[in-house]
């Protein structure tokens, strides 16, 4: 199994290294045409969510065919539940697989966790409990999905506010075997990050520096918000601008990792798209500060 995941991690690395790196947006409709209709907005990729596109026809694959011809796409899962009792149906596979392919993602991404039971769809990310069985059990399902879809694969770490049982390792352990087993990448989030050590009380920056680092192919910026019935519990709402914390963490990982994808996701409370890309802007500054502290880091003594 070792060797299995050696082999698929350096296959993952040479494709990754093929996809979109600098700051991106994720693709909604409420902003749809005006990226479509509109001149070249400054964003080095879209990622989108095949889930919303899947089984339609008409405007909606056609705007992402004419987009396909002017920026790069990068796709993002949301109902894989990797961590579900049940492996996902085989034509939800052949419909995710499709696409995919029509996107032309160079590598596609979903949750460390699990969202359904049996037929039964939760509509929530629900954590697992951090146990050697689960790492096995999530990394077999990985290696299958991805080779049935054909795309390197790479996992996120979700925001969760209960543990669903007493963890056997650390999260960052947790992350690692799924990683070393499957041989997949590391989609960091880490506005998840944060909320976790506000929520759980632990140091979010050691969190970031005790994953393998190495393995990340993307990262993922949002914002949050106070629970409305508990302020001093934090809700990964994506309905928030980014605060500085967020950015400190996002400027910290990429002066370790250098030069990824970075995500700005924003699901709800959607401002225009100028605010938007000014949070881009934002976003990209502390990626360029990242990177010069990541070549001051490597930089190959005179």
């Amino acid at each position: 199994m070792v060797a299995e995941a050696d082999m698929r991690s350096t296959v993952q690395h040479a494709t990754s290294g093929l996809g979109p790196t600098g700051v991106g947006l994720g693709l909604r409709w409420e902003f749809l045409e005006q990226v479509l209709q509109g001149p070249p907005i400054d964003v080095a990729f879209f990622e989108v969510s095949p889930e919303n596109y899947m089984r339609r026809g008409g405007y909606y694959p056609a705007a992402l065919e004419a987009l396909k011809e002017r920026y790069a796409f990068v796709t993002h899962g949301l109902t894989l539940s990797l961590g579900a009792a049940d492996p996902p149906s085989a034509s939800y596979l052949s419909e995710l697989d499709a696409e995919i392919t029509r996107l032309g993602s160079p590598w596609h991404s979903d949750h460390l966790c699990f969202s359904s039971a049996g037929s039964l769809v939760l509509h929530e990310l629900l954590p697992l409990k951090h146990s050697r069985a689960n790492a096995t059990r999530v990394a077999d399902r990985l290696r299958a999905v991805e080779d049935r879809l054909g795309v390197p694969m790479a996992v996120e770490n979700i925001s969760y506010y209960a543990h669903p049982g007493a963890p056997e390792m650390p999260e960052t352990e947790f992350i690692r075997q799924v990683l070393d087993q499957s041989g997949c990448g590391l989609l960091l989030d880490v506005n998840n990050v944060y909320v976790n050590a506000q929520n759980h009380g632990f140091d979010a920056r050691q969190f970031i520096l005790d994953l393998p680092l190495e393995r990340v192919v993307q990262l993922h910026v949002a914002g949050h918000s106070p629970s409305a019935w508990d302020p001093e519990l934090m809700i990964d709402t994506h309905g928030a601008p980014v605060c500085d914390p967020v950015l400190d963490l996002l400027e910290l990982a990429i002066s370790h990792i250098g030069p990824v994808a970075v995500l700005l996701e924003r699901d709800n409370a959607i401002p225009e798209l100028p605010e938007l890309l000014a949070e881009v802007s934002q976003l990209r500054a502390r990626y360029s500060a990242g990177l010069e502290r990541f070549q001051g880091l490597h930089a190959i003594p005179a």
